[in-house]
């Protein structure tokens, strides 16, 4: 007599998922702390860090100068913009390495892609996500410039006003990103989590932790900086440490699965 065998749906065998997942309160000194072990993970590793690394500068350069060669210094600009809103995408693969490392396994470029690869959809939610985002902000800025034109006939008030309504405006919007990227990406890769769980469970890690998360956000900005400073070069150093640290970032902020206790079926 032949077997019988019974085939299981995907969506009988994966658990409800839930609005957005258990965060821990975290003490100020928390984003140095990540921001160290972020600097291990990348001495344990440090071949695919700067390989990782040093492919998004040559990348991002490649995108400037075709920008800079068109003479359009909005579009250069805007892509500078786009990159540090892009940043916690782009760096997929250095959660992956940063997960390989915390398993035990020798951390392998190939395991990035095939990892970011499952993620494909996700990732690509995430990004059309912050696409929308950035476009919204270029039209806020365009109507910051009609109604508080920075020009000659202006003078200094009017320069002022037109920046302190636009660092304003765009204060606003570089938050809406941080808060629904800053532990999103990592969970996608850790917990196989949707774009939309992963997205409301950082903006709640957030206002959970309003301090501590102000603080990672300004070290970000700051070595973000540092490596436009250095004519990009620092950006192969920086962004795998901003990777790295981002991946323990999201540990020590979401509880762990078997942590949360159990759930509805």
């Amino acid at each position: 007599m032949s077997e019988i065998h019974v085939v299981k749906r995907d969506d009988e065998q994966r658990p409800i998922e839930p609005l957005f997942h258990v965060v821990q309160t975290l003490d100020m000194g928390a984003p140095l702390c990540w921001l160290r072990l972020g600097w291990q993970d990348m001495k344990r590793a440090p071949g695919p860090s700067l390989v990782y690394g040093f492919s998004l500068v040559i990348f991002f350069d490649l995108l400037s100068w075709l920008a800079w060669d068109g003479g359009n210094t909005v579009a250069l600009f805007s892509l500078v913009l786009a990159f540090i809103l892009a940043g916690p995408v782009l760096a997929f693969g250095l959660y992956s390495i940063s997960r390989q490392l915390e398993q035990g396994r020798v951390p392998r470029l190939g395991v990035c892609l095939r990892e970011s690869r499952y993620q494909l959809r996700n990732e690509l939610l995430f990004a059309i996500v912050l696409l929308v985002v950035l476009l919204i902000w270029a039209r806020a800025a365009a109507m910051v410039n009609i109604f508080a034109p920075a020009d000659e006939e202006a003078g200094w008030l009017g320069v002022v006003q037109f920046l302190a309504i636009g660092s304003a405006v765009g204060s606003i919007f570089a938050g809406l990103v941080f808060s629904i990227s800053v532990v999103s990406l990592p969970m996608m890769l850790d917990r196989d989590t949707d774009a939309i769980t992963a997205a409301l469970t950082s903006i709640n890690a957030v206002f959970r932790n309003k301090g501590p998360m102000l603080l990672w956000a300004v070290l970000i900005g700051l070595l973000m900086l540092l490596g436009f400073a250095t004519a990009l070069l620092g950006m192969a150093l920086v962004l795998p440490w901003l990777g790295h640290a981002s991946w323990h970032a999201y540990r020590e902020t979401v509880l762990p699965p078997e942590a949360e206790g159990p759930r509805e079926p």
